[in-house]
């Protein structure tokens, strides 16, 4: 490992996509470097010391992209994915709702519904034409104070972990549901639910070893000579392009595609002084706890995917019903379940409690406070992991500040893509992530042009494949 047309740094999503490409145009002088001993990144999936199975979060499985589509069908017989309707809740008012909560506004209690459909008449009435710049304004113009102030602000903040007056609204595109009068209106006429919105409303998932199974297969597929786990990079020196690695081997590259936070890629290459500005990024961390269960959850619970929780009275954000996700996720499948949790933190929100300890502690009484378990359930397996880098935050100077920085990196022959590499939320789901790897090598060798770092409007229209 001394020379290399292409070096890769990052085994995730992104890192195995580039990597596929290249594979897959016949081009072998690459490598592909992962700090880790696995691969998955944000999307690896362990088993605990009990043998239930987690994810690094509430990952599902669907695509934008026919070429994604193709590939995971090709990991995969049709019996290895487990297919499901989407389920998802909100829980509020000591009740649950469908997400999206603007579509089924009826099912709040009469005081709550009557503030939101003023809130949504008001803002249809006399709408404000001044283009939103901030993921706030554009919240109140779309949906009104009603439901601004039960849902869209509490969720939101609890989530991102920043304020949303401190957060652009370029991101939105087909993440949020906006309102469509007619139909809310016909669903609290006709008393029916509203549950098909959005991209995500049918969707896989791996019968065994979680979403990283995906990344697992995807490497699989590749030149095992040319991964190289438990290898992560301490410097880039972009005038001699040269990486340098934990073990003390050089790297020489013509073309480096890079993984990595740009905020970190920055400070290995040395350039973070003249690069100031990406300071100024900001992003959320989160906690992710597992409980495994005996016995089976109620049947309120039983067919929900994953349930929303706005509200201050538990700490997570969202919990995922993971064992429906797959029964194998659990080692007993018929007398055991699961559910997963997830909270944020930043330098706006603090974490809710100093040990991981009490993290759990916090999120099982939550679980309890939820009505999602019963004190009398037995708990057979806790899971904890802390992922500093979770969320890339949208702030509104994001895009001038990655571009520039970008700028500079390309003209030194860096390429930096992912979830992070972008900071582009709106294309950082696993199809964007692996499609960002895909294209910039498409870019690269032959001169195709990048649609979803570029164009993620164009890639989250659902027409475009």
């Amino acid at each position: 490992m001394k020379n290399t047309q292409v070096a890769i740094i990052g085994g995730g999503p992104c890192g195995l996509g580039a990597a596929r490409r290249l594979n897959d145009l016949g081009f072998s002088d690459w490598v592909l470097l992962e700090k880790n001993s696995h691969v998955g990144g944000l999307a690896a999936s362990f088993i605990d010391d009990k043998d239930f199975t987690w994810d690094l979060g509430g990952h599902v499985m669907f695509s934008h992209y026919k070429v994604f589509d193709d590939l995971m069908q090709s990991l995969f017989p049709e019996n290895g994915w487990q297919h499901h309707q989407r389920e998802s809740w909100i829980q509020i008012c000591n009740r649950f709702i469908p997400y999206p909560i603007q579509n089924n506004i009826r099912l709040l209690p009469e005081d709550k519904l009557i503030d939101c459909l003023i809130g949504i008449l008001r803002v249809l009435a006399q709408p404000n034409t001044a283009v939103p710049r901030l993921f706030s304004e554009w919240a109140m113009q779309s949906f009104g104070k009603g439901i601004y102030d039960l849902f869209m602000q509490p969720y939101n903040e609890k989530v991102w972990a920043w304020p949303l007056s401190e957060m652009g609204c370029k991101w939105v595109g087909e993440r949020v549901s906006k309102v469509n009068i007619g139909r809310l209106l016909e669903h609290i006429y006709a008393n029916r639910d509203d549950v098909s919105w959005g991209p995500n409303n049918t969707f896989m998932f791996p019968s065994h070893g979680g979403t990283g199974a995906i990344w697992k297969k995807t490497a699989s597929s590749l030149p095992q000579d040319k991964l190289f786990l438990s290898t992560y990079v301490t410097r880039i020196d972009l005038d001699r392009h040269i990486v340098y690695l934990n073990d003390g081997q050089e790297l020489m590259y013509e073309k480096l595609v890079s993984t990595v936070p740009i905020t970190i890629l920055s400070c290995l290459c040395g350039v973070e002084s003249s690069m100031k500005s990406l300071q100024e990024l900001k992003h959320s961390s989160t906690h992710v706890i597992g409980v495994g269960l005996s016995g089976k959850p109620s049947e309120e619970l039983s067919r929900k995917c994953w349930m929303y929780f706005p509200e201050n009275n538990v700490p997570f954000y969202r919990v995922t019903h993971f064992s429906h996700y797959s029964p194998y996720n659990v080692p007993m499948p018929e007398t055991q379940w699961s559910l997963m949790a997830e909270i944020s933190e930043s330098a706006y929100k603090p974490a809710i409690a100093p040990t991981s300890q009490n993290i759990i502690q916090k999120t099982i009484d939550g679980f309890i406070d939820a009505q999602l378990i019963s004190r009398q359930d037995t708990i057979l397996s806790k899971w904890y992991c802390r992922i500093e880098h979770s969320y890339p935050t949208p702030t509104p100077n994001r895009d001038d500040i990655v571009s520039s920085a970008n700028d500079y990196f390309e003209s030194q022959s860096v390429y930096s893509r992912g979830r992070f590499g972008s900071w582009k939320y709106e294309v950082a789901n696993m199809d964007h992530s692996f499609m960002q790897g895909y294209e910039v090598i498409d870019f690269l060798v032959n001169g195709t042009k990048e649609m979803t770092y570029f164009h993620p409007e164009t890639v989250n229209s659902l027409k475009f494949k």
